[in-house]
């Protein structure tokens, strides 16, 4: 109802101020005679870019788009302020990292300075433009209710508690007829389902909101097919299931609407970038890399008999099997030697870890714990099978074991790291352990949380730290 118009919102207001950025920056470009800082348009525009992404990421950064319409003239001239400190600091970097002596500081304080007055004017000009239309009760969308129930109830002091939102509620509808005049949370019931037809044709409604139980939906149709016909939007709550951590959205499929609930992260385009730097990272680090693999795939062949490369069947996104290519570090016949080691388990759950193992080669040892066996899964990650961060895949017989919620680890595509390798790797005992750490990553997942986490394990790996 409400993510529409805020979304639309916020972009025309981010584009409003990136306008502003640039008719500053070609004010000072008028004024350069008198402001003694002679330079060349094109220098203007090749500078225009940087003071977009700068402006636009600190104001956003800062919150200048969240909830703007409650904000007072104070908090948002804050904003601006640190926007224009921070963006000077921050553009005075890049010039002198990029040694671009013609930038001069005094050029970069007019802009700055030219921009920040601008933009406090054009913010105060549209919150004293939204407080005068409140008051004149312009902007407002008229709300009628049909339902009065606690999900009902819920549901209006969600809106009581967003001004900013502009939604006025005119009234509220049940399907008794007795309820007719109760107060419920500060509004009146104005009658039953028959009287909605006189009830919309006699104020003014914007909107109908049903909040219903379910058991009502075959008696609200006739009402919808009303609203319809008189050209009124309709809502229908459908927070029927208390679904703990899915987010519900509306779909199409060709005409045939869907109520979808997702318990996985939905950022197509951040999903996209991230698909995009695997590839970039993997084939890059396959190319650098190719002499230590070389050097590695000589030692391991030297130290052992049999493939240099181990091959073995994984899980990997949704029960997809692939198979996982890694320096062998184990005698040939490890598979078969787990079994009378089972009872040395360190690894409470279905999954096997034994410090000082047997099987490991003098060498297998040393690239384990600097992960140095991994690197062919590079490969994995360049063909799809894997990316570079998430819960690391699980051999087919340990995901037979799983409980429920534990299967969820696999609902994100596998990868070379994650939290678990930053937070303790070999060092955690308990596999639900593990696990709280894969949902967690799966349940916040966002592009920079893959970054912090990439960053943080390559310390990990160069110090050892956590390895067995």
């Amino acid at each position: 109802m409400l993510k529409a118009h805020a979304v639309f919102f916020r972009r025309l207001m981010i584009t409003v101020d990136l306008c502003i950025v640039a008719a500053a920056t070609f004010l000072v470009y008028l004024c350069r005679d008198f402001l003694k800082n002679i330079h060349a348009l094109n220098i203007y525009f090749e500078l225009l870019p940087v003071l977009f992404m700068i402006w636009g990421g600190l104001l956003y950064h800062f919150g200048m788009y969240r909830s703007f319409r409650v904000k007072k003239i104070p908090e948002i001239l804050l904003i601006i302020l640190k926007s224009a400190v921070l963006g000077f600091i921050i553009f005075g970097s890049f010039t002198y990292i990029f040694r671009l002596t013609y930038v001069s500081r005094l050029l970069i304080f007019y802009i700055f300075s030219l921009t920040a007055i601008f933009l406090s004017i054009e913010k105060i000009i549209l919150i004293l433009f939204f407080r005068y239309v409140r008051r004149k009760g312009l902007n407002y969308r008229n709300l009628l209710i049909v339902g009065t129930g606690k999900r009902a109830q819920r549901f209006i002091k969600l809106v009581k508690g967003h001004s900013e939102w502009g939604l006025r509620i005119i009234g509220l509808v049940d399907d008794e007829e007795s309820k007719r005049g109760e107060v419920i949370e500060g509004y009146k019931v104005l009658g039953s389902f028959k009287d909605v037809p006189d009830i919309i044709h006699n104020n003014v409604v914007d909107e109908v909101v049903f909040v219903v139980p379910r058991a009502w939906l075959g008696k609200i149709e006739e009402i919808m097919h009303f609203c319809e016909s008189e050209g009124l939007k309709v809502s229908v709550a459908v927070d029927y299931f208390e679904l703990k951590f899915s987010k519900a959205k509306q779909t199409d499929l060709h005409g045939f609407p869907l109520l979808t609930f997702e318990s996985t992260p939905d950022r197509v385009g951040q999903l996209f970038i991230k698909r995009v730097t695997d590839i970039v990272v993997s084939i890059l680090a396959l190319i650098f890399c190719a002499p230590l693999l070389i050097v590695i795939s000589l030692l391991v062949k030297w130290s052992l008999q049999g493939p240099v490369i181990f091959k073995q069947t994984r899980c990997g996104f949704n029960w997809r099997q692939f198979t996982l290519y890694k320096f062998r570090t184990m005698v040939e016949d490890a598979e078969e030697k787990q079994q009378e080691l089972a009872g040395f388990n360190e690894m409470k759950g279905p999954v096997f870890k034994l410090a000082n193992d047997p099987r490991l080669t003098k060498i297998g040892r040393f690239l384990r714990r600097y992960s140095l066996d991994e690197l062919p899964q590079f490969w994995n990650v360049l063909k799809g099978d894997m990316s570079l961060v998430g819960p690391r895949p699980p051999l087919p017989s340990e995901v037979q074991q799983y409980a429920p919620m534990q299967r969820r680890r696999l609902s994100m595509r596998p990868g070379l790291t994650c939290l678990w390798q930053i937070r303790g790797r070999n060092q955690i005992s308990d596999f639900d352990e593990w696990v709280k750490l894969d949902l967690e990553y799966i349940d916040n997942w966002y592009l920079g949380l893959d970054f912090i986490i990439l960053f943080r394990t390559i310390y990990v790996v160069l110090t050892g730290k956590g390895a067995k």
